[in-house]
């Protein structure tokens, strides 16, 4: 007898329709798994194999074939388990198909051996891929219900084990999982920690830091050690805009096929803040592997990627963030498939001036050899150092002056200004594919970016002097639009291009 049940396949963050095919024939006992399954899926058949029987359903010796169609399209991880199950249940007769002539429903789940249903990487995607299809719900393990209750218009099934997901199949679906009410998870999250507040000092860059988050701005600190820059960093996600629903399920989708939602945290609610060690590997930060996964920049979407030891990571790892810095995305193409991850993402590193940290510092002696300081500061290449906008010193502050200093003013009045330049933005740059003035074009530039005479002649002189690329030139103005968009302007002055310069010409080498 044959039985279909239908499921979906992930490449990337796309889902794609899978329908799971149940033969079974009275023949020498056989189980196979055709359709370009991977190693994972080849093991669904013990586990699927356990879990019926020890679930109170009979497995007959015949000959079992599985198919997985579309037979081109590479099917990867533990999520077929459940369709399987229950396809090959149908095609024996121990299950009767309950759709009504609503339509059927779709399944994905991973089985353990007594028959329990775990949660699979991915749920959020694979619902609104269903939704997009018009497949009325989807049958699926308890732990990933709210997850895909996110998705309005799809009815979402939870099911504890395979015993509990046969009911909910016969009977076309039983209950539905409420939806989730989203506005109500993003406006109950609670406030980071980190706060600007903590921080006291480090006034040029704490106002640099608010322009770089106000426009989403790369910056580049450097800095002795102990001078506050990761202490710094950590406190950006506190003066991000709050996120929107759109920006909250395009983070959580990426999570979510990550494998990286907390348990009982559906909705990702807070800006991401990465910051992996130097050591990471190239597809470990930009993303890859033998099955395409997303890397760091990936998991660092709309939120902060924080690069402390900025030259110790591995020289293919810090190239290939130039993609994802240009384009706000990163492809990865293997034999069988290729696949693009979102990127847009702020890039905040940070790196002593020298191996021993010293060099400049009034309080301390470098004594790094002349080779070995320039071997440090090679590791980074002209045209990456091209996508930062900012380049900051942060000085140490002698503790002194930390016990005289005013308390610094708190990031949720930060948040404030930076929010209402944030919504300039979004006004001016609608339609346009940009949320930010870090990522319009050359043409944005020309639209929206008026200097008057003085401004345009200050960039030019600029440009000769410090001997700028055409795309640094570009990046200047771009942060000179995010300062006048503080100061609510809409013509850039020389004022705001000369504060830009000043974040980009850090050892002051002009000064017309």
């Amino acid at each position: 007898m044959l039985a279909r049940v239908a499921s979906e396949a992930l490449s990337g963050l796309e889902g794609h329709p899978v329908v799971v095919e149940a033969d079974v024939v009275a023949a020498a006992p056989a189980f196979s798994v055709v359709g370009l399954p991977d190693a994972s899926v080849q093991e669904s058949r013990e586990r699927v194999r356990a879990a019926i029987v020890n679930s109170s359903y009979e497995f007959p010796s015949r000959r079992i074939t599985v198919n997985l169609a579309p037979a081109d399209l590479r099917k990867e991880g533990p999520s077929f388990d459940l369709p399987i199950a229950l396809a090959f249940l149908l095609a024996t007769g121990q299950v009767r198909d309950g759709s009504d002539g609503r339509g059927p429903l779709a399944a994905v789940g991973e089985l353990g051996l007594d028959g329990s249903l775990r949660p699979v990487a991915g749920a959020l995607a694979v619902a609104q891929s269903l939704r997009a299809r018009g497949v009325r719900g989807l049958v699926l393990p308890a732990g990933n219900a709210a997850e895909a209750a996110l998705v309005s218009g799809l009815e979402v099934y939870a099911a504890a084990s395979l015993s509990e997901a046969v009911a909910q199949f016969e009977a076309g679906g039983g209950a539905a999982a409420p939806p989730v009410d989203l506005d109500g998870l993003l406006t109950t999250a609670p406030p980071g920690e980190a706060d600007f507040s903590d921080i006291f000092g480090q006034d040029g860059v704490k106002r640099a830091l608010e322009v770089a988050v106000a426009g989403a701005h790369n910056v580049l600190m450097t800095g002795p050690p102990g001078a506050g820059k990761t202490m710094l960093a950590r406190r950006l996600p506190g003066i991000m805009p709050p996120l929107t629903r759109d920006e909250a399920i395009e983070i959580t989708r990426v999570h979510s096929v990550a494998g990286l939602l907390p348990s009982g945290e559906p909705l990702v609610v807070r800006r991401p803040f990465r910051a992996p060690h130097h050591t990471i590997s190239s597809p470990g930060l930009v993303g890859g592997g033998g099955t395409p996964r997303p890397g760091e920049v990936s998991l660092a979407h709309l939120g902060v990627l924080f690069l402390d030891e900025f030259p110790e990571y591995r020289l293919s790892a810090l190239e290939g963030l130039r993609q994802p810095l240009e384009d706000g995305e990163v492809t990865i193409s293997r034999r069988l498939t290729s696949v693009t991850y979102p990127a847009r993402l702020m890039l905040v590193a940070a790196m002593n001036p020298c191996p021993c940290g010293f060099a400049g510092d009034p309080g301390r002696e470098c004594v790094c050899l002349a080779h070995r300081l320039r071997q440090y500061r090679s590791r980074l290449s002209g045209p990456l150092l091209d996508r930062i906008d900012l380049r900051l010193d942060v000085p140490r502050v002698p503790p002194r002056d930390r016990r005289t200093a005013q308390p610094s003013e708190a990031s949720a009045a930060i948040r404030e200004r930076v929010s209402a330049a944030r919504r300039r933005q979004t006004a001016r740059l609608a339609g346009t594919g940009a949320y930010a003035n870090a990522h319009m074009t050359a043409r944005h530039l020309r639209r929206y970016c008026l200097l008057e005479p003085a401004a345009t002649a200050k960039l030019d002189r600029a440009y000769d002097r410090m001997r700028l690329s055409a795309r640094a030139a570009d990046r200047i103005v771009k942060v000179a639009r995010t300062i006048a968009d503080l100061e609510g302007a809409e013509i850039i002055t020389v004022a705001h291009v000369s504060e830009s310069l000043s974040y980009r010409d850090r050892r002051g080498e002009y000064r017309g």
